[in-house]
């Protein structure tokens, strides 16, 4: 499909050095494996996310980011100490947004949100949240208030998974209504079983389909089993069953979010 977009994919190098406190090790994978990967996917743009692994060292994906030039672009980790001459650099480059991996090996803590929410602000950027979707309860109104987009990862990530009538999937509603994106990608966060996230899935595209994003999460860091290229289009088939639906979620929604 043309301009389809997978929203989600990250690049290992062992000639970066991994952060002191990186607890994922993933073998060197580069741009030329992940060009096979787009061909089974049949996407043609991506979004480059900074992992845990590098901490806040962007430069690995921000060279790959080059490298894909406007077919791509960048979510980093930046954090309250990070000039605003750097945020104009990386938007010059094609970044949109700034990542928070609120788990363990996380770089950047929960009290700076705010404060890089407001520096990203004037950049058009949003703030790209991971967490256990089981604390998104205890954090709904700092969310509710930031004063840039929000999209939140892997079907909100909750470990383990919860019932679509559960007060966690609820306050990842509230947001989607207010304005939130969520990614469909990486069900295997929540469970191995693609079947325990489907209701949550189902919800999402009755609810807002003009706020999901898809994502392979490839290369599936930490995963020792992971999902094949095939195996993500048939989830992603089950999940999105209509070509109207696909296109709006592969091409229209990135398009809009990502400025392609």
């Amino acid at each position: 499909m043309n301009g389809a977009c997978d929203t989600h994919c990250h690049v290992y190098d062992a000639a970066y050095p991994a952060a002191p406190d990186a607890l994922i090790h993933p073998p060197d994978v580069g741009l030329d494996d992940y060009a096979e990967v787009q061909a089974v996917i049949g996407t043609d743009r991506a979004v480059l996310v900074q992992p845990s692994t590098y901490g806040l060292d962007n430069r690995l994906h921000i060279d790959a980011l080059i490298r894909l030039g406007d077919a791509a672009r960048g979510v980093m980790v930046v954090d309250a100490t990070t000039p605003t001459e750097e945020l104009a650099r990386l938007t010059d480059l094609g970044v949109r947004g700034a990542r928070f991996h609120m788990l363990p090996g996380g770089a950047v803590p929960w009290d700076h949100l705010e404060q890089v929410a407001e520096a990203i602000a004037p950049f058009g950027w949003h703030v790209q949240l991971q967490l256990n979707g089981r604390e998104l309860p205890d954090h709904l109104d700092r969310l509710l208030r930031l004063p840039v987009g929000l999209v939140v990862d892997h079907i909100g990530r909750f470990m383990g998974p919860v019932a679509p009538d559960s007060a966690e999937f609820g306050a990842l509603l509230r947001l989607v209504d207010e304005g939130a994106h969520v990614k469909l990608s990486a069900h295997y966060e929540s469970s191995p079983d693609p079947a325990d996230t489907m209701p949550l899935v189902d919800a999402l595209v009755a609810r807002a389909p003009d706020r999901l994003l898809w994502a392979s999460n490839w290369p599936h860091p930490g995963r020792s089993d992971p999902p094949s290229p095939a195996d993500l289009v048939a989830l992603r088939d089950r999940w999105l069953p209509t070509d109207e639906l696909r296109r709006q979620v592969l091409v229209d929604n990135p398009t809009r979010l990502y400025d392609f």
